[in-house]
């Protein structure tokens, strides 16, 4: 195989295993999503792939392994993190890939994790099997966002999501959903929260829109991330949807001063409490708050609304991704947050946020907005 084609062939692959890890995002907190291809470059066939499975474990590589079987041994892993190497009850990843006769390990990134960093790469090599490190480097970052910056910022990957209509407007309801765009940007909107370890609002939104926030793609249901209310004081209903479903689907409360009575109720309802210090309800206090979703094992938040809570991540520095549904007609102009005035690039880029892509999503539009990798 000449190197041409050698380059092409493991680029196709570990396109592969990036999808494959795309597939466990938002199932595998506090463990990254990875994915893991085996293949046969010799003759081009794939013979297994593999995707950090629900709950994190087993591991994307023992998974392509166990797929595998025998028919691993002499062929090439394409996997999007460093294997890990740390001791346990059973075999880390780099022991089982030695063990299974891989000959060649081709990985995106290395692992920020100091139990993991470098280790991984040395005993693969230092027991002959040929590494090699950065292919879709890039690439593999957005994927893995969420457990860099877990290691190296104490916080989640952090993802705004907004709806808003062609001059710049965001609808409010008032106990019923007011939809600015169509079914094609819901059912990709519901896509991000199969993808998000939690999702974020906050308190006035609840009690305006009073939201489910649940995802309700048909065979994803369960996928829903976990929901967090962010109130500066205990306020959650025990009549909205969030608190008659928390015994059904996760529910947190992000608040400062404690209620008595109502927290009691709301506990008993499923609710789980987070009480953090007033001072931290606002922008200064929002790195600290989501170093306590950090430590509680969330790393990829998505925050939905309202508009409070997106500027105050946005003021704090911390988004680092920025999907907006835009749709082709203006919206009403009473009763309704204008944002961006409609120049979305212009409102972001005050941010440290720049447009990545644009594409269409049925009648309207999906701006994809990114604060460029360090």
């Amino acid at each position: 195989m000449s190197a041409v084609v050698a380059a092409d062939f493991d680029a196709r692959m570990m396109a592969i295993a990036l999808a494959m890890a795309r597939r466990g995002l938002g199932t595998t907190a506090p463990n990254p999503s990875v994915g893991a291809v085996i293949a046969d470059a010799a003759t081009g066939e794939v013979i297994a792939r593999g995707w950090t499975q629900p709950g994190g474990r087993p591991h994307a590589e023992k998974e392509a392994l166990r797929r595998a079987g025998a028919r691993a041994r002499g062929k090439t892993m394409y996997v999007t993190l460093e294997p890990c190497a740390h001791t346990g009850r059973v075999p880390t990843c780099s022991d089982s890939i030695v063990a299974a006769g891989i000959a060649r390990v081709v990985c995106a990134l290395p692992d920020p994790n100091p139990v993991v960093a470098g280790h991984g790469f040395g005993q693969l090599r230092e027991a002959g099997v040929e590494v090699d490190v950065g292919l879709f480097g890039s690439r593999a970052r957005w994927v893995t966002l969420g457990h860099i910056l877990r290691q190296t910022a104490q916080r989640p990957f952090v993802q705004i999501k907004m709806a808003v209509s062609a001059d710049g407007r965001i609808a409010h309801g008032d106990g019923e959903p007011v939809w600015v765009t169509g079914p094609e940007a819901r059912a990709d909107g519901h896509l991000l929260r199969a993808e998000a370890d939690a999702i974020i609002v906050g308190g006035e939104t609840v009690r305006r829109d009073d939201p489910d926030l649940r995802c309700r793609l048909p065979g994803l249901q369960h996928r829903s991330p976990i929901r967090i209310v962010f109130s500066p004081r205990s306020g959650l209903s025990l009549g909205s949807k969030l608190a008659r479903s928390a015994a059904a689907s996760p529910v947190w409360l992000v608040t400062g001063a404690a209620s008595g009575q109502t927290d009691a109720e709301l506990t008993a309802r499923g609710v789980q409490i987070v009480h953090v210090p007033e001072a931290l309800i606002g922008i200064a206090g929002m790195p600290a708050v989501l170093n306590t979703l950090t430590v509680k094992g969330i790393t990829r938040l998505l925050v939905e609304g309202g508009p409070s809570l997106w500027s105050a991540c946005l003021a704090a520095g911390v988004v680092d991704e920025a999907v907006v549904y835009q749709s082709a007609t203006a919206g009403p102009a009473a009763g309704r947050t204008v944002i961006a005035n409609g120049d979305l690039a212009g409102y972001f880029r005050a941010f440290g946020l720049r447009p990545v892509f644009t594409e269409s999503v049925g009648p309207d539009t999906r701006h994809v907005l990114r604060r460029p990798i360090r």
